[in-house]
């Protein structure tokens, strides 16, 4: 990540300081929600911006989303798996279709935001610089992304960038401080209040109004003489008197609050305004003097009185799921007033909604933006039917009275209220799929190193932390497993720690309470001399793991922090997860040393010597899971030709590594022995069928004759290889194949052939090379296929090894990776001309090529055409 300094390019400068800047930052962001809104179809947009330390992204701006349903996602970990990090760090847009796209992609969001929506991820940056990510949320549909918004939030990015960079440019920070701003949007209908302004001398009777107030009582231009008394003739008679007490009200408490008088439109018919006024104080007479405002309540009026009549129970909800209207028939079918009611969840007030079922429902429809309904019982009179009908805005809830479903149970004659029931601590549901959202990290998290790395890069950027502290217990004392932050040799003196010693660690852990200090003061008020270094305030959680102590987590800010409910008892759950997470890692680990050998005892130790040929091989495991599977490469001598291999076991542990090492021996005994390279995968198909271990293999078996550059290929449900031409161009060879083996006993694979000109060069590889949350695999093929052609010249190919699993591999790899590059006939570095060009052709099915130079296929049993 780039150090967020001055960039300079081609932005306009925006010349700010101080609040100026931050001004001018948030300015771009509300203009930028606004615009894509306005732009497409979407009812939502945000923007992540990177934090000061670079290791979180923090929501600055959003619009058209409650932020009440965003907060799990107020901090996201820039090394973690959600779309949003993603995308920044790819620089990639992550865009999800459906709720089944987003499982199967980002589950961890999934958790978090258990509901159907389209999305897209955009990344903000400008001239190579990366200031955060620009997020749009479309209501739920089976299309994705509507047909014309594609490419319009990412030009708005780009302009957001633009402007971002200007902001550094002048030498102001970008990243975030505070909060995340709520961008009003405009309401969804034309305005329904008139607002006219004036300024009355009571004591001579003159008065001056604006335009607006002329036009609400109904003056034409020329009309109005600037006097009360062509005013109040346009008042109705009866409320004449009304208006005058207004007036004297106003001067003598120094306002007056909606006074209504009737004003007389056409035909003489009367309708309703209301006066707002008082005494300005910066007037010399103000005494004699009236500002204010009159406001055209007619619209308004009429809509509430047409609701008013229903028969059915309307209530208003805001963004936020707060009420904020009911009308009357809603009040007897709740059981509450009006009053009860407006400015509170409804289920907050009513204890029989306070299941997080029905807080589910409202996020649901304000998520997907599609209209819902459910039954709910309300004890001791039956049942209530809810719809639900959303806008950006807020939801409208339409209730009626409804029979019991077939085979409900009687409903109670009283609940508990709704403090006995609801997830006080966490939050409600929003607190619950937070926790759920940050545990699900730990859930992937295998080995000790995995659970540290999951608290240090989600966990703790997720609460805005700076240090990370974990400790194990060994021989009742508290020793260092993992720390993130802190100075250097700051915590050696606290190594061997007993469970009994006087400090916040220990303590935390033989009381199993956390202990939380929101100051510097507090912290040493409570511990006198305790060594302190730059930090703010810290949370000490306890791991505790069925019961049995297993050592304390340390969190660190590096400014005072408030820890609010919510923050306490979600760090609090979160402790728990460590430990479990941790304790079931210890025995992973104890166990992992001994899969591990096997592993690289089944790899070959080095690679054949040809002449004529290079070959260079790497090996990774995943970064999460077992980290063994069942990935493997091989070179095999067979007389005047070189065998290569490339396949992988399905699965993550030491049945898939001792697979591997079967089928690894078996294609080894069957190519050494002549066969054909679709012979060998036949012979090794039924091999694995009559092991019968559960488990598929995709293989690919490329045998190559370095006298005049024959190559043969047959591929058992593996990845195409990518062929690099003498002349830098690359393509993927798309030829035909067999199923993976373990399939079918009777599966024919099909051997294409090929003449490799001096020069080239063949990467095989397995999927984890090329797979990419944000990617489609065929995509990724392609990625390769790029970053082959782009080679530099004298590349050497070691080198040119090392640079494939930097450039293609995703940063998020979950599974293994396997890469066997072999150069014919050269020597020194296997760069194409002038670096290569990226001018690849696909190979079809039928093995056919097109483009100058490109290899020259040969069918079975035919001579070069």
């Amino acid at each position: 990540m780039r150090d967020p300094r001055p960039t300079g390019g081609d932005a306009e400068p925006v010349r700010a300081a101080g609040p100026e800047a931050a001004h001018a930052r948030d300015e771009l962001l509300a203009e930028a929600v606004r615009e894509v809104l306005a732009s497409t179809a979407a009812y939502g947009a945000m923007v992540h911006l990177r934090s000061r330390d670079g290791r979180s992204l923090v929501l600055r701006t959003l619009a058209g989303v409650p932020l009440s349903i965003m907060s799990p996602f107020r901090r996201v970990a820039a090394a973690g798996p959600l779309p949003v990090a993603v995308c920044f760090r790819t620089g990639r847009t992550v865009t999800l279709s459906d709720s089944e796209d987003i499982v199967r992609r980002f589950p961890q969001l999934a958790v978090g935001l258990p509901y159907d929506f389209v999305s897209a991820c955009v990344p903000v940056g400008h001239g190579g610089e990366r200031f955060g990510v620009l997020s749009v949320l479309w209501p739920a549909s089976d299309d994705g992304v509507p047909d014309g918004d594609g490419g319009r939030p990412e030009a708005v990015a780009s302009r957001l960038g633009a402007g971002l960079a200007g902001v550094a440019a002048a030498g102001q920070p970008v990243e975030p401080a505070g909060d995340a701003a709520v961008v009003e949007l405009s309401p969804p209908t034309a305005v329904t209040t008139r607002v006219g302004l004036f300024d009355w001398d009571v004591a001579s009777g003159a008065l001056a109004a604006d335009v607006q107030f002329r036009e609400i009582f109904g003056l034409a231009p020329g009309e109005f003489d600037g006097t009360v008394r062509c005013l109040t003739g346009r008042i109705a008679p009866g409320d004449v008197p009304e208006f005058r007490a207004a007036a004297r009200t106003a001067l003598e408490h120094g306002e007056v609050l909606a006074a209504r008088v009737r004003v007389l439109g056409a035909a003489g018919r009367p309708y309703p305004v209301e006066l707002w006024a008082r005494v300005p104080g910066a007037i010399s007479d103000g005494g004699t003097h009236l500002v204010g405002a009159v406001l055209d309540v007619r619209a308004l009026t009429a809509a509430a009185a047409a609701v008013e009549r229903l028969h059915e129970g309307l209530l208003s909800l805001d963004p936020d799921g707060l009420i904020s209207y009911v009308n009357r028939a809603a009040e007897p079918l709740l059981g509450a007033g009006a009053e009860e009611l407006v400015g509170h969840h409804p289920w907050e007030v009513l204890p029989w909604l306070a299941d997080p079922f029905y807080e589910n429902r409202y996020r649901a429809a304000l998520l997907s933006q599609q209209p819902t309904a459910f039954l709910a019982v309300r004890p001791p009179d039956g049942w209530l039917a809810f719809s639900l009908y959303p806008d950006p805005h807020g939801v409208t809830v339409r209730m009626v009275a409804a029979e019991a479903p077939p085979g409900a149970a009687e409903p109670p004659t009283a609940l508990a209220p709704p403090a006995a029931t609801a997830g006080a601590g966490t939050g409600g549901v929003g607190g619950t799929h937070h926790l759920l959202q940050l545990a699900s990290a730990l859930t992937e998290a295998v080995t000790v190193r995995d659970v540290c790395r999951a608290v240090a890069e989600e966990i703790l950027p997720a609460f805005g932390g700076q240090e990370l502290a974990i400790y194990g217990v060994r021989e009742q004392r508290l020793h260092l497993v993992s720390q993130s932050g802190y100075p250097d040799g700051f915590l050696d003196g606290f190594e061997g720690t007993p469970l009994d010693a006087r400090v916040p660690g220990a303590e935390a852990l033989s009381t199993g309470t956390p202990i939380f200090f929101e100051s510097v003061r507090e912290l040493a008020a409570a511990y006198p001399g305790l060594a302190l270094d730059e930090m703010g305030a810290w949370a000490f959680l306890p791991l505790i793991a069925s019961g049995r102590p297993v050592g304390s987590c340390i969190l660190g800010f590096d400014r005072a922090h408030p820890f609010t409910v919510e923050e306490r008892g979600l760090l609090t759950g979160l402790g728990g997860f460590i430990a479990q997470a941790l304790e079931r890692a210890r025995l992973y680990d104890a166990e992992f040393a001994l899969a591990r050998g096997l592993q690289q005892a089944l790899l070959p130790h080095r690679l054949p010597q040809v002449p004529g040929i290079r070959t260079a091989a790497r090996y990774l495991p995943g970064t999460q899971g077992m980290e063994i599977g069942g990935d493997w490469y091989d070179a095999i001598v067979t007389g005047d030709d070189l065998t290569l291999v490339i396949g992988d076991v399905e699965g993550h542990s030491v049945g898939a590594a001792a697979a591997m090492g079967q089928l690894r021996s078996a294609v080894r005994a069957f190519a050494s022995g002549g066969e054909p390279p679709g012979e060998v995968l036949a012979r090794t198909n039924r091999l694995l069928l009559d092991l019968d271990p559960g488990l598929l293999a995709s293989c690919c078996l490329v045998r190559l004759t370095p006298a005049d550059g024959t190559v043969r290929i047959g591929r058992a449900g593996h990845l195409p290889p990518v062929l690099r031409h003498p002349d830098g161009r690359a393509e993927a060879l798309y030829v035909p194949g067999g199923p993976l083996l373990g399939v079918d006993d009777g599966a024919a694979y099909p051997v294409s052939e090929l003449r490799l000109r001096p020069g080239s060069l063949l990467a095989l590889y397995t999927d984890g090379l090329v797979e990419d949350p944000a990617l489609a695999i065929d995509q990724g093929v392609d990625r390769l296929r790029a970053a082959l052609a782009h080679g530099r010249a004298g590349e050497a190919l070691e080198e040119l090894a090392e640079r494939l699993l930097r450039e293609v591999g995703s940063t998020g790899r979950v599974d293994d990776v396997a890469l066997l590059l072999t150069a014919f006939g050269t020597d020194g570095g296997v760069g194409g001309p002038g670096g290569g060009t990226d001018g690849g052709v696909g190979v079809g099915p039928d093995g056919g090529t097109d483009g100058a130079g490109a290899a020259t296929f040969v069918g079975p049993g035919c001579d070069e055409g």
